[in-house]
């Protein structure tokens, strides 16, 4: 079980950087991992306050997450040898800090500069290019400082994205739940609970997550912190991914980069949560009130991809029992759910 030593939320908590690090030994080198504008935004901070402190930073920026760039970073760390490394960014940026450091046996500290995935702090890390079209199990940030003056500067939209792939959390567990029933997976009650709380406190809070909030981003990055934390003690994604997010993943095969992960997640949400007879309709409204896509429409798909999407999302994952594997859906039925939820 891998859990973050510091977690840091608040306004210029960026500051404290140099203090975290010795505090966690790390005084003499590290690599820092950026794209282009999050070291404007974040990297660059970070590397003069470290430096002053007498570390020797080097920078790697990066734009995607690819298997490539990880194996960049690789040869980076096994050439330069640093006591750890920094992932400053989105969830593309640290998500390669994530698995390059963790394929290296370095620790990684994660320094978000948006609040759009529970990424900046789970263990697993989404790259293309490796065998899996999903997550794969890296490691868990030793240290996540999350700056809201830094996070509230970015595209709200970003922070939409975050609380649509927390809200995903409320059927993630209801697979687990099924599959710890149907199949005897192992289920972690403590675990589930952890995701759980962490969807309740965005949808209780729709009101308070808006533009300009401190106090609203400050609770979405908490429930992403504790999404990431339920993922280390369960030791898999299982308590924040299922269904939904096979239908995300198949969304993405059907029409890339169209949308934003944790927007399509909340679109498969809505379906899911149809499919389980859970209340659809209030995850459906508090998505609306959030500003999320709620129909294929305000996602930017066709009719066509929905249905699509969630008749193969099955096969995502064929090891990860949920609630497509107990209806097995046709492609009529695909539609009629899709109908059902207004999401066509």
């Amino acid at each position: 079980m891998q859990l973050p030593r510091e977690v840091v939320v608040g306004k210029e908590t960026i500051e404290s950087i140099a203090e975290i690090s010795k505090r966690l030994g790390f005084t003499k080198s590290a690599l820092l991992i950026a794209g282009s504008k999050t070291y404007e935004v974040a990297g660059k901070t970070v590397k003069e306050i470290l430096e002053k402190e007498g570390m020797k930073i080097q920078t790697f920026l990066t734009e995607k997450a690819l298997a490539k760039d990880v194996e960049a970073v690789e040869e980076k760390i096994v050439k330069l040898k640093p006591e750890i490394v920094f992932g400053v960014g989105g969830g593309t940026k640290i998500d390669v800090a994530k698995c390059s450091s963790s394929r290296q046996g370095i620790p990684f500290i994660s320094i978000p500069t948006t609040a759009s995935h529970d990424g900046i702090a789970s263990p697993l890390s989404s790259i293309k290019g490796f065998s899996k079209p999903y997550s794969v199990m890296a490691q868990a940030p030793l240290a996540i400082i999350a700056d809201t003056n830094i996070i509230m500067k970015a595209p709200w939209r970003l922070a939409i994205n975050g609380c649509g792939d927390v809200i995903s959390k409320i059927t993630a567990v209801e697979d687990w739940k099924l599959a710890h029933k149907d199949k005897g997976e192992y289920y972690g009650e403590y675990a589930a609970s952890l995701a759980l709380m962490s969807t309740r406190l965005v949808m209780e809070n729709a009101d308070l997550i808006q533009p300009n909030s401190e106090e609203g981003l400050r609770i979405l990055l908490e429930a992403l912190i504790s999404c990431g934390v339920a993922m280390s003690i369960a030791g898999s994604s299982r308590p924040c991914s299922g269904s939904e997010h096979m239908f995300s993943h198949a969304l993405d095969t059907i029409r890339p980069c169209c949308a934003m992960h944790g927007e399509q997640c909340g679109l498969g949400t809505i379906m899911m949560s149809y499919l389980h007879g859970m209340d659809w309709r209030k995850v459906r409204d508090t998505l609306k009130k959030l500003g999320a896509p709620i129909n294929a429409t305000e996602l930017g798909v066709t009719k066509e991809d929905v249905i699509k999407a969630l008749e193969i999302a099955v096969s995502i994952r064929p090891e990860r029992y949920t609630i497509l594997n107990k209806q097995d859906l046709s492609r009529e039925s695909c539609e009629k759910i899709a109908k059902a939820t207004e999401v066509i």
